[in-house]
């Protein structure tokens, strides 16, 4: 039995403890790709246990590299990819929207794959959960909070950029728990009018302000700018969070599961079919691919 595992995309809390189970369970039966998908088309492929993952179980990251692959979309690169994953029994693949369709693809070329969510942005259709969302609202509440009374101590304004790219969970998730004055998910949310009156009111009670927007929806220094023109009595600040929520150390509940997904992906590489791994009603389950 041969395995091999790729995290693929943008890298989430809990891939190292998926990979530090699987290596506990396959140990020297277990390979990874360098890198994603694109380890897998230059076959850059090596024995897990030279990555020593076991000492990077419980950090962020991913020791095995992650990357965004469009060669792989090509057909010339992904007969390579095929050819190469056909050498193992079974390929393991972590990440988001992105590597779920790659996953698929290995599927319908006759790989065994298995396929698990982990992506910040929790937007995997079918799955209630994917690794790394919980770590990733823990860290942005936590940059909130604890820049907050900074800005409270000038009566600034700090408009906080969350991760999300065209899904806006994460950013609601961190607005419903930091509370800020503003929550800007979509350009609708934006009323600079409004968010003026209510600045110039916290000014005068002696109160720092808070925005929460989601990124991509618009250039942070130009929303920042339009807010400082429409009230320039109030000093705006821009906190980009990004990479701090990839970058916080796994939360337990984050551990928790990515040592189920691990255990259910070491049940499935004995089973002969290609499955997705999702959590549904609070259980790890197997859904065909």
């Amino acid at each position: 039995m041969k395995v091999l595992i790729l995290t693929s995309g943008g890298d989430a809390p809990g891939m190292n403890m998926v990979i530090g189970s699987l290596f506990k369970k396959f140990k020297g039966k277990l390979y990874a790709c360098r890198a994603g998908f694109k380890g897998l088309v230059n076959n850059d492929i090596i024995s897990m246990k030279e990555y020593k993952p076991l000492k990077f179980i419980n950090a962020s990251g991913s020791v095995i590299k992650c990357s965004r692959c469009d060669a792989f979309k090509k057909e010339e690169h992904f007969k390579k990819a095929i050819d190469n994953a056909k050498r193992f029994d079974v390929v393991v693949v972590l990440g988001g929207n992105g590597s779920l369709n790659g996953a698929q693809e290995l599927s319908k070329a006759g790989v065994h794959t298995i396929y698990i969510p982990a992506t910040i942005d929790n937007d995997v259709e079918g799955s209630e959960y994917s690794l790394g969302f919980h770590t990733a609202v823990k860290g942005a509440c936590e940059t909130y909070r604890n820049i907050m009374p900074s800005f409270d101590a000038h009566e600034r304004c700090g408009v906080f950029e969350v991760m999300g790219r065209k899904c806006d969970k994460l950013a609601k998730a961190v607005g419903e728990i930091c509370r800020p004055d503003f929550l800007v998910v979509s350009e609708e949310d934006i009323n600079y009018n409004q968010i003026a009156n209510t600045l110039l009111h916290n000014k005068e009670i002696g109160e720092a302000s808070s925005i929460i927007i989601k990124e991509n929806l618009l250039d942070l220094s130009t929303f920042v700018e339009n807010i400082s023109k429409t009230v320039p009595e109030v000093e705006v600040r821009a906190v980009q969070v990004g990479y701090i929520q990839r970058g916080n150390r796994p939360t337990t509940r984050e551990l928790k599961i990515a040592k189920q997904f691990a255990k259910k992906a070491s049940q499935e590489v004995y089973k002969d079919k290609s499955v997705k791994l999702f959590l549904q009603n609070g259980k790890i389950v197997a859904v065909d691919m």
